[in-house]
């Protein structure tokens, strides 16, 4: 138990010593979460355009991807005011 505490105590020591460690770390987060509604908005369009060219009704298929389509959109966005990804990795 004794070392898993030192390990947190030297980790919040290092995040106390570079203040920008948070930023770029929430920057990674943004991407995880774009790729992640990325690949759910293609799903989304795959399947709406099965449900038209099937003649099935697609309407809440269609604002599904409408919806994703504008929180991938915003994400972006938000992303672009954060720093740039590093190839440091955190321990």
């Amino acid at each position: 138990m004794s070392s898993s505490a030192s390990r947190r105590q030297e980790a919040a020591a290092a995040r106390k010593a570079d203040p920008e460690t948070k930023r770029v770390r929430s920057g990674e987060d943004f991407d995880i979460i774009i790729g992640l509604l990325g690949f759910w908005t293609l799903v989304l369009l795959a399947v709406t355009v099965y449900m038209e060219f099937t003649a099935q009704p697609a309407l809440g298929w269609a604002l599904g991807l409408f919806a994703s389509v504008l929180a991938l959109w915003g994400m972006i966005r938000l992303r672009r005011k954060l720093p740039e990804r590093t190839s440091r990795r955190l321990n």
